[in-house]
């Protein structure tokens, strides 16, 4: 598991913004409910929490820094 700051990455974001999968599964309805993540993939849901916790990103640090 990774500690500390994530290296960011402008070619994963825009892709997860964009991906064919994101659009099929936005424009069907076919989105869970936010905070439901536990129920699609427990496996994931468990990795993630633990994952958001221990790092930090560095625009979200910015965001912050000038609110």
């Amino acid at each position: 598991m990774k500690l500390g700051q994530r290296k960011p990455s402008l070619k994963r974001r825009i892709t997860a913004k964009t991906s064919l999968k994101r659009q099929v599964v936005h424009r069907t309805g076919l989105k869970m409910p936010r905070g439901w993540g536990w129920l699609r993939n427990p496996k994931k849901y468990a990795y993630n929490k633990v994952y958001q916790r221990t790092t930090f990103d560095i625009f979200s640090l910015i965001k912050k820094l000038f609110k």
